[in-house]
Protein backbone atom coordinates (compact mmCIF):
# COMPACT_ATOMS: atom_id res chain seq x y z
CA UNK A 1 0.00 0.00 0.00
CA UNK A 2 1.24 3.29 -0.96
CA UNK A 3 1.76 6.03 1.92
CA UNK A 4 2.67 9.08 -0.77
CA UNK A 5 1.07 11.86 -1.55
CA UNK A 6 1.41 12.76 -5.26
CA UNK A 7 -0.59 15.82 -5.89
CA UNK A 8 -2.33 18.68 -4.13
CA UNK A 9 -5.35 16.87 -4.65
CA UNK A 10 -4.69 13.40 -3.27
CA UNK A 11 -5.59 12.65 0.29
CA UNK A 12 -2.88 13.02 2.65
CA UNK A 13 -0.36 10.25 3.33
CA UNK A 14 -0.65 7.46 5.45
CA UNK A 15 0.98 7.41 8.29
CA UNK A 16 -0.60 4.49 10.43
CA UNK A 17 -1.73 1.25 9.39
CA UNK A 18 -2.74 -2.04 11.84
CA UNK A 19 -3.47 -4.99 10.35
CA UNK A 20 -5.39 -7.59 12.01
CA UNK A 21 -3.58 -6.67 15.90
CA UNK A 22 -4.13 -9.15 18.36
CA UNK A 23 -3.06 -9.58 22.01
CA UNK A 24 -3.82 -12.74 24.79
CA UNK A 25 -2.49 -13.03 28.17
CA UNK A 26 -3.28 -16.91 28.68
CA UNK A 27 -6.63 -17.55 27.55
CA UNK A 28 -7.73 -14.29 27.83
CA UNK A 29 -8.02 -12.20 24.31
CA UNK A 30 -7.40 -8.37 25.41
CA UNK A 31 -7.17 -7.24 21.90
CA UNK A 32 -8.50 -9.69 19.23
CA UNK A 33 -8.34 -8.70 14.77
CA UNK A 34 -7.87 -4.93 15.42
CA UNK A 35 -7.56 -3.02 11.77
CA UNK A 36 -7.48 1.17 11.80
CA UNK A 37 -5.69 3.29 9.41
CA UNK A 38 -4.75 6.66 10.51
CA UNK A 39 -3.43 9.76 8.07
CA UNK A 40 -1.57 13.11 8.28
CA UNK A 41 -3.15 15.08 10.25
CA UNK A 42 -6.12 12.72 11.26
CA UNK A 43 -7.18 12.19 14.61
CA UNK A 44 -9.01 8.98 15.54
CA UNK A 45 -10.11 8.11 18.52
CA UNK A 46 -10.03 4.78 20.22
CA UNK A 47 -12.87 4.59 22.58
CA UNK A 48 -14.87 2.24 24.84
CA UNK A 49 -15.09 1.53 28.41
CA UNK A 50 -12.14 0.88 31.20
CA UNK A 51 -10.19 -3.01 30.38
CA UNK A 52 -11.78 -2.69 26.45
CA UNK A 53 -8.37 -2.84 25.11
CA UNK A 54 -7.68 0.37 24.47
CA UNK A 55 -4.37 1.28 26.08
CA UNK A 56 -2.99 -1.97 25.13
CA UNK A 57 -3.39 -1.29 21.51
CA UNK A 58 -1.34 1.83 22.23
CA UNK A 59 1.41 -0.21 23.53
CA UNK A 60 1.80 -2.72 20.77
CA UNK A 61 1.96 0.23 18.67
CA UNK A 62 4.42 2.31 20.39
CA UNK A 63 6.46 -0.92 20.48
CA UNK A 64 6.10 -1.74 24.38
CA UNK A 65 4.72 -4.47 24.04
CA UNK A 66 4.41 -7.24 21.91
CA UNK A 67 1.14 -8.49 20.23
CA UNK A 68 0.81 -12.40 19.56
CA UNK A 69 0.19 -11.07 15.89
CA UNK A 70 -0.47 -8.41 13.24
CA UNK A 71 0.83 -6.24 11.86
CA UNK A 72 2.11 -2.12 12.20
CA UNK A 73 3.48 0.01 9.52
CA UNK A 74 4.44 3.68 10.61
CA UNK A 75 4.72 6.14 7.77
CA UNK A 76 5.50 3.24 4.90
CA UNK A 77 7.52 1.57 7.33
CA UNK A 78 6.89 -2.61 9.07
CA UNK A 79 7.30 -2.17 12.67
CA UNK A 80 5.82 -5.11 13.29
CA UNK A 81 5.09 -8.21 11.80
CA UNK A 82 6.81 -10.63 8.72
CA UNK A 83 9.79 -11.12 10.98
CA UNK A 84 10.26 -7.21 12.03
CA UNK A 85 9.65 -6.03 15.70
CA UNK A 86 11.36 -2.39 15.80
CA UNK A 87 11.84 -0.74 19.30
CA UNK A 88 10.24 1.91 20.54
CA UNK A 89 13.06 4.27 20.14
CA UNK A 90 12.96 3.05 16.29
CA UNK A 91 9.39 3.65 15.77
CA UNK A 92 8.98 7.41 15.24
CA UNK A 93 6.22 8.06 17.73
CA UNK A 94 5.02 10.44 20.43
CA UNK A 95 4.08 9.40 23.64
CA UNK A 96 1.62 11.23 25.80
CA UNK A 97 -0.21 10.65 29.28
CA UNK A 98 -2.68 11.51 31.49
CA UNK A 99 0.12 12.15 34.04
CA UNK A 100 1.96 14.16 31.66
CA UNK A 101 5.11 12.07 32.98
CA UNK A 102 7.63 14.97 32.92
CA UNK A 103 11.00 15.23 35.05
CA UNK A 104 10.85 16.51 37.84
CA UNK A 105 14.31 17.37 38.19
CA UNK A 106 14.20 19.44 34.85
CA UNK A 107 13.13 22.86 33.65
CA UNK A 108 10.76 22.90 30.84
CA UNK A 109 13.18 23.90 28.52
CA UNK A 110 15.48 20.65 29.52
CA UNK A 111 12.15 18.83 29.40
CA UNK A 112 11.37 19.78 25.70
CA UNK A 113 14.89 19.31 24.72
CA UNK A 114 14.96 15.93 26.40
CA UNK A 115 14.40 13.92 23.25
CA UNK A 116 16.09 16.55 20.97
CA UNK A 117 19.21 15.77 18.77
CA UNK A 118 21.69 17.98 16.66
CA UNK A 119 23.58 21.48 18.08
CA UNK A 120 22.44 23.13 21.54
CA UNK A 121 21.72 26.24 19.01
CA UNK A 122 19.23 24.10 16.75
CA UNK A 123 18.00 22.59 20.32
CA UNK A 124 17.27 25.77 21.97
CA UNK A 125 16.10 27.49 18.60
CA UNK A 126 13.48 24.51 18.68
CA UNK A 127 12.92 24.25 22.67
CA UNK A 128 11.64 28.43 21.68
CA UNK A 129 9.60 27.92 19.25
CA UNK A 130 7.39 24.90 20.34
CA UNK A 131 6.88 26.88 23.50
CA UNK A 132 5.85 30.22 22.03
CA UNK A 133 3.45 28.16 19.68
CA UNK A 134 1.64 26.90 23.24
CA UNK A 135 1.75 30.18 24.58
CA UNK A 136 4.45 29.50 27.23
CA UNK A 137 7.51 31.67 26.43
CA UNK A 138 9.25 33.06 29.11
CA UNK A 139 8.29 29.59 31.39
CA UNK A 140 11.68 27.63 29.97
CA UNK A 141 13.93 28.04 33.41
CA UNK A 142 10.69 26.97 35.35
CA UNK A 143 10.72 23.50 36.95
CA UNK A 144 7.12 21.57 36.60
CA UNK A 145 5.94 21.91 40.32
CA UNK A 146 5.75 25.75 39.34
CA UNK A 147 2.99 24.72 36.51
CA UNK A 148 -0.87 24.37 36.67
CA UNK A 149 -2.15 21.40 35.25
CA UNK A 150 -3.27 22.83 32.26
CA UNK A 151 0.56 24.72 31.69
CA UNK A 152 2.01 20.85 32.32
CA UNK A 153 -0.24 19.73 29.82
CA UNK A 154 0.89 21.57 27.10
CA UNK A 155 4.55 21.37 27.84
CA UNK A 156 4.16 17.88 27.83
CA UNK A 157 2.54 18.03 24.75
CA UNK A 158 5.33 20.19 22.59
CA UNK A 159 7.85 17.53 24.48
CA UNK A 160 6.04 14.51 22.74
CA UNK A 161 5.89 16.62 19.12
CA UNK A 162 9.44 18.30 19.50
CA UNK A 163 11.05 14.82 17.31
CA UNK A 164 8.61 15.47 14.78
CA UNK A 165 6.91 12.36 15.40
CA UNK A 166 4.96 10.72 12.42
CA UNK A 167 2.70 9.29 14.70
CA UNK A 168 1.34 10.67 18.04
CA UNK A 169 -0.08 8.00 20.56
CA UNK A 170 -1.99 10.02 23.60
CA UNK A 171 -3.23 7.82 26.04
CA UNK A 172 -6.65 10.06 28.22
CA UNK A 173 -4.06 12.98 28.29
CA UNK A 174 -6.78 15.48 29.52
CA UNK A 175 -8.35 13.00 31.86
CA UNK A 176 -6.51 15.10 35.25
CA UNK A 177 -7.61 18.70 34.02
CA UNK A 178 -11.17 20.18 36.04
CA UNK A 179 -13.78 20.77 33.86
CA UNK A 180 -13.35 24.43 32.60
CA UNK A 181 -9.67 24.02 31.53
CA UNK A 182 -10.17 20.94 29.76
CA UNK A 183 -12.55 22.27 26.83
CA UNK A 184 -9.90 24.59 26.33
CA UNK A 185 -6.82 22.71 26.77
CA UNK A 186 -8.09 20.03 24.29
CA UNK A 187 -9.18 22.75 21.43
CA UNK A 188 -5.52 24.34 21.67
CA UNK A 189 -4.00 20.59 21.10
CA UNK A 190 -6.34 19.88 18.56
CA UNK A 191 -4.93 23.13 16.50
CA UNK A 192 -1.59 22.47 17.21
CA UNK A 193 -1.20 18.37 16.40
CA UNK A 194 -3.48 19.37 13.03
CA UNK A 195 -0.41 22.08 11.98
CA UNK A 196 2.07 19.53 13.21
CA UNK A 197 0.88 16.76 10.55
CA UNK A 198 1.04 13.87 12.31
CA UNK A 199 -1.60 11.04 12.53
CA UNK A 200 -2.65 10.98 16.18
CA UNK A 201 -4.18 8.23 18.13
CA UNK A 202 -6.05 9.09 20.60
CA UNK A 203 -7.53 6.86 23.99
CA UNK A 204 -10.57 8.11 25.54
CA UNK A 205 -13.65 6.41 27.53
CA UNK A 206 -15.16 9.74 27.43
CA UNK A 207 -17.16 9.74 24.31
CA UNK A 208 -18.15 13.97 24.38
CA UNK A 209 -14.22 14.15 24.19
CA UNK A 210 -14.15 11.37 21.26
CA UNK A 211 -16.66 13.61 19.62
CA UNK A 212 -15.33 16.90 19.88
CA UNK A 213 -11.85 15.56 19.17
CA UNK A 214 -12.04 12.84 16.74
CA UNK A 215 -12.36 13.07 12.62
CA UNK A 216 -12.85 8.95 13.41
CA UNK A 217 -14.04 7.29 16.33
CA UNK A 218 -13.12 3.14 16.75
CA UNK A 219 -15.44 2.13 19.39
CA UNK A 220 -14.27 -1.14 21.05
CA UNK A 221 -15.73 -3.55 23.54
CA UNK A 222 -14.09 -6.28 25.04
CA UNK A 223 -10.83 -6.09 22.92
CA UNK A 224 -13.39 -6.02 19.70
CA UNK A 225 -13.98 -3.25 16.86
CA UNK A 226 -17.74 -2.56 17.35
CA UNK A 227 -17.98 0.03 15.10
CA UNK A 228 -15.74 2.73 12.90
CA UNK A 229 -16.46 5.71 11.22
CA UNK A 230 -16.89 9.27 11.50
CA UNK A 231 -18.21 10.64 14.60
CA UNK A 232 -21.72 12.02 13.19
CA UNK A 233 -22.28 8.40 11.53
CA UNK A 234 -21.11 6.49 15.00
CA UNK A 235 -23.72 8.83 16.88
CA UNK A 236 -26.52 8.54 14.41
CA UNK A 237 -26.39 5.02 13.73
CA UNK A 238 -25.40 2.79 16.44
CA UNK A 239 -24.48 -0.67 15.57
CA UNK A 240 -26.56 -1.66 18.88
CA UNK A 241 -28.27 -0.70 22.15
CA UNK A 242 -25.01 -0.59 24.20
CA UNK A 243 -23.07 1.45 21.07
CA UNK A 244 -26.38 4.10 21.92
CA UNK A 245 -26.35 3.84 25.51
CA UNK A 246 -22.63 4.54 25.33
CA UNK A 247 -22.60 8.15 24.21
CA UNK A 248 -26.22 9.20 25.90
CA UNK A 249 -28.69 8.70 27.85
CA UNK A 250 -31.39 6.06 26.24
CA UNK A 251 -35.07 5.31 26.66
CA UNK A 252 -35.57 2.06 26.09
CA UNK A 253 -39.30 0.54 25.12
CA UNK A 254 -39.21 -3.29 24.80
CA UNK A 255 -41.82 -5.28 22.25
CA UNK A 256 -42.00 -8.39 20.63
CA UNK A 257 -42.16 -8.25 16.76
CA UNK A 258 -45.67 -9.93 15.26
CA UNK A 259 -45.55 -9.82 11.38
CA UNK A 260 -43.17 -7.64 10.99
CA UNK A 261 -44.46 -5.37 13.50
CA UNK A 262 -44.22 -4.70 17.48
CA UNK A 263 -46.41 -2.82 18.73
CA UNK A 264 -45.67 -0.06 21.63
CA UNK A 265 -47.63 2.80 23.72
CA UNK A 266 -46.73 4.99 20.63
CA UNK A 267 -48.24 2.52 18.11
CA UNK A 268 -46.88 0.01 15.90
CA UNK A 269 -42.86 -0.29 14.92
CA UNK A 270 -41.73 -1.51 11.51
CA UNK A 271 -39.67 -4.26 12.20
CA UNK A 272 -38.84 -6.64 9.39
CA UNK A 273 -36.39 -9.17 9.11
CA UNK A 274 -37.01 -10.25 12.62
CA UNK A 275 -37.95 -13.95 13.67
CA UNK A 276 -41.56 -13.99 14.59
CA UNK A 277 -41.86 -13.68 18.44
CA UNK A 278 -38.42 -11.90 18.28
CA UNK A 279 -37.81 -9.24 21.14
CA UNK A 280 -37.24 -6.01 20.56
CA UNK A 281 -35.60 -2.77 21.65
CA UNK A 282 -37.01 0.61 20.52
CA UNK A 283 -34.17 3.05 21.64
CA UNK A 284 -34.41 7.55 21.93
CA UNK A 285 -32.63 9.56 23.51
CA UNK A 286 -34.21 11.51 25.81
CA UNK A 287 -33.86 15.23 23.65
CA UNK A 288 -36.17 12.89 21.34
CA UNK A 289 -38.66 12.14 23.33
CA UNK A 290 -41.13 15.71 23.09
CA UNK A 291 -44.12 16.80 25.16
CA UNK A 292 -46.89 17.24 23.11
CA UNK A 293 -48.35 20.59 24.82
CA UNK A 294 -51.10 21.67 22.51
CA UNK A 295 -52.88 18.21 23.37
CA UNK A 296 -52.94 18.82 26.96
CA UNK A 297 -56.57 17.05 28.31
CA UNK A 298 -57.34 16.04 25.09
CA UNK A 299 -57.35 12.34 23.28
CA UNK A 300 -54.15 11.05 21.34
CA UNK A 301 -54.57 11.70 17.08
CA UNK A 302 -53.47 8.74 15.28
CA UNK A 303 -53.01 10.26 12.60
CA UNK A 304 -50.61 12.12 13.34
CA UNK A 305 -47.10 11.84 11.14
CA UNK A 306 -45.00 11.01 14.34
CA UNK A 307 -47.51 8.42 15.05
CA UNK A 308 -49.67 7.92 18.06
CA UNK A 309 -49.06 10.16 21.35
CA UNK A 310 -48.87 8.25 24.60
CA UNK A 311 -49.72 9.87 27.77
CA UNK A 312 -47.55 9.84 30.96
CA UNK A 313 -47.73 11.13 34.75
CA UNK A 314 -44.52 13.27 35.79
CA UNK A 315 -42.58 11.34 38.91
CA UNK A 316 -39.55 13.70 38.53
CA UNK A 317 -38.30 16.85 37.40
CA UNK A 318 -35.27 18.15 37.62
CA UNK A 319 -33.64 22.07 36.16
CA UNK A 320 -29.78 21.00 34.96
CA UNK A 321 -29.02 24.64 33.72
CA UNK A 322 -29.33 24.57 30.09
CA UNK A 323 -32.22 22.01 30.22
CA UNK A 324 -34.54 20.54 32.00
CA UNK A 325 -35.07 16.54 32.44
CA UNK A 326 -38.43 15.50 33.37
CA UNK A 327 -39.06 11.35 34.26
CA UNK A 328 -42.55 9.99 33.31
CA UNK A 329 -44.60 7.06 34.05
CA UNK A 330 -46.48 6.12 30.99
CA UNK A 331 -50.15 4.92 31.11
CA UNK A 332 -50.53 1.36 30.29
CA UNK A 333 -51.06 -2.50 31.68
CA UNK A 334 -47.43 -2.59 31.27
CA UNK A 335 -44.42 -0.45 33.69
CA UNK A 336 -42.72 1.81 31.41
CA UNK A 337 -40.81 5.08 32.89
CA UNK A 338 -39.08 7.12 30.21
CA UNK A 339 -36.94 11.01 30.53
CA UNK A 340 -37.46 13.62 28.53
CA UNK A 341 -34.65 16.22 27.89
CA UNK A 342 -36.71 20.08 27.57
CA UNK A 343 -34.98 23.14 26.56
CA UNK A 344 -35.16 26.09 29.11
CA UNK A 345 -37.03 25.72 32.41
CA UNK A 346 -39.23 23.21 33.00
CA UNK A 347 -40.79 22.03 36.49
CA UNK A 348 -44.21 20.75 36.19
CA UNK A 349 -45.75 18.92 39.50
CA UNK A 350 -45.46 15.65 40.24
CA UNK A 351 -48.86 13.92 39.03
CA UNK A 352 -48.97 16.03 36.13
CA UNK A 353 -50.59 14.15 33.51
CA UNK A 354 -48.74 15.00 29.70
CA UNK A 355 -48.83 13.44 26.70
CA UNK A 356 -45.44 12.61 24.89
CA UNK A 357 -44.70 12.17 21.20
CA UNK A 358 -41.54 10.25 19.68
CA UNK A 359 -39.28 11.34 17.25
CA UNK A 360 -39.59 8.23 15.04
CA UNK A 361 -37.04 9.10 12.73
CA UNK A 362 -34.50 9.39 15.60
CA UNK A 363 -35.54 5.83 17.10
CA UNK A 364 -32.97 3.15 16.75
CA UNK A 365 -34.95 -0.57 17.09
CA UNK A 366 -32.73 -3.34 17.81
CA UNK A 367 -33.87 -7.17 17.25
CA UNK A 368 -32.44 -9.54 20.79
CA UNK A 369 -33.41 -12.75 20.74
CA UNK A 370 -36.60 -15.00 20.46
CA UNK A 371 -39.29 -14.70 23.50
CA UNK A 372 -39.26 -17.90 25.06
CA UNK A 373 -42.47 -19.66 24.98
Amino acid sequence: MSVQSNSPTDPPPIRLIVEALSRRYGEDSVVSDLSLLVRAGQVTCLLGPSGCGKSTTLRMIAGVENPNSGYISIDGRTVFGGGHNLPPEARSVGLMFQDFALFPHLTVAQNVAFGLRGTRADKARRVDDLLEKVNLSGFGDKHPHALSGGEQQRVALVRALAPSPKVMLMDEPFSGLDNRLRDAIRDATLTILKEAGAAVLLVTHDPDEALRMGDEIVLMRKGKTVQKGAPYHIYNTPADRESAAFFSDINVIQGVSKGALTNTPFGAFLTPGLAEGALVDIVIRPQHLKIDFDRAGRGPNPTTQDGTPARGTVVRARFLGRESLVEFAMDGPDPLRLTALVPGVFLPKLGTPLWLMLRRDKCFVFGTKPKKT
